[in-house]
């Protein structure tokens, strides 16, 4: 699966590689050369994360599940038990 970005969201990435290259290398990078770096990023680190990100979101929605019984749980047969006060 190929991750894509928005071009907002792209062009936000490139200019923040750009200034992390500013401020913290020797050697200031190029529009050209954030956005083949981004590419890099998205393609080769891109899909762990995105794994992590969906096996993460797994285990909420399973736990939300296993708790559904819990929170929607009603008692069965208790008619009775209710209006048994109520006929005497």
């Amino acid at each position: 699966m190929t991750i894509e970005l928005s071009k907002e969201a792209r062009q936000e990435a490139m200019a923040s590689i750009e200034r992390y290259f500013r401020e913290n290398m020797e050697e200031p990078i190029g529009n050209i050369a954030a956005g083949a770096l981004l590419g890099f990023f998205l393609e080769e680190v891109g899909p762990a994360i995105y794994n992590r990100a969906v096996a993460d979101a797994q285990e909420r929605i399973q736990a939300r599940v296993m708790e559904l019984d819990i929170e929607v749980h009603e008692e069965e047969f208790q008619y009775w038990r209710k209006h048994k006060s109520a006929r005497r």
